[in-house]
């Protein structure tokens, strides 16, 4: 038997129930995994919101990415027992075992550690496809709004990788973590427009938004080249496009670009900041650490 967290109703993370479940055998195509590390992400939350509609079969399983050890392959799979693994996008990673198709699941780069590596696509894959929609090319510069986050420090490692230069807002308390990405950072307020000129003086070719402030959306002047992960009345008023893993085009685009990221991660490239680890059992306890908006890196449940 193993463990695994469901909403067996739709609502907040109240609702999520750990579980004594039976994991079903890999059929062909599939893979068995024992979880070492299950990413926690707002997006997993989000999940069980009725606000995304109701026409989802109960219970809801949750988690979208995991890293762990390959246990059992059914037929016509090309891995192999006792691999170190990374799957995304999946369904119910917040478990100690999990069944999934293997066509989801990569080996994991040796120079991630299991809590980072569960961390690394869901929000690595966000950031690529940020960078692509803004068409953002080598020599141009971006801005980024709420850089210090784990999709803008992603923005700002990947953009490093392709000569992109970024401006990122962000806290004071979170401007070292974003000089060390190469980025330079900026903070929110009154007079920003005037800190972006003296940060740019040469103009901003495209604008990043992952916090979804009136403040952010108002920098983005040429919506053709502007993209936001937290749609709202505003953004779509202003005509700025919103992507989000549950939409086709974003999750083509997500998947088409796993194997590069954990390239760059497996050659030491891309980083992943952990904040903090919880037993799998205290996964409300993480999820509040993610709502609290400052969790200061990426957190993991450990089973």
């Amino acid at each position: 038997m193993a463990l695994q967290w469901v909403a067996p109703t739709f609502g907040g993370p109240e609702v999520l129930t750990l579980v004594e479940t039976e994991v079903r055998p890999p059929a062909a195509g599939e893979v068995t995994i024992d979880v070492r590390a299950a990413g926690v992400n707002p997006a997993d939350y989000k999940h069980i919101s009725a606000a995304r509609g109701t026409d989802r079969a109960l219970p809801l399983k949750i988690g979208y990415e995991v890293a762990g050890v390959i246990s059992a392959v059914g037929p016509d799979t090309d891995r192999a027992v006792g691999e170190a693994v990374v799957a995304f996008r999946i369904s119910g990673g917040w478990a100690s075992q999990v069944t999934v198709p293997a066509k989801d699941v990569y080996p994991k780069p040796a120079s991630l550690d299991f809590p980072a590596a569960a961390n690394l696509l869901l929000a690595g894959t966000t950031a690529a496809e940020c960078l692509h929609v803004v068409r953002a090319a080598p020599g141009e510069t971006v801005l980024v709004h709420g850089a210090s986050g784990a999709v803008g420090i992603s923005v700002l490692q990947q953009a490093r990788l392709q000569g992109i230069a970024i401006v990122g807002t962000a806290s004071e308390r979170n401007f070292t973590l974003l000089r060390q990405t190469g980025a330079v950072p900026i903070a929110y307020g009154p007079g920003l427009r005037d800190r972006i000129q003296a940060a740019a003086p040469h103009g901003i070719a495209a604008v990043i938004d992952t916090v979804g402030t009136d403040e952010a959306i108002d920098t983005m002047d040429d919506p053709s080249r502007a993209v936001t992960i937290v749609a709202s009345d505003h953004s779509r008023a202003a005509g700025i496009k919103a992507i989000a893993g549950n939409l086709p085009e974003s999750a083509a685009y997500r998947d088409s670009v796993r194997a590069r990221l954990l390239a760059w991660a497996g050659e030491g490239r891309l980083i992943v900041p952990i904040a903090k680890t919880f037993p799998l059992t205290e996964a409300l306890a993480a999820v509040d650490l993610v709502r609290s908006g400052h969790p200061g890196g990426k957190v993991a449940l450990i089973p």
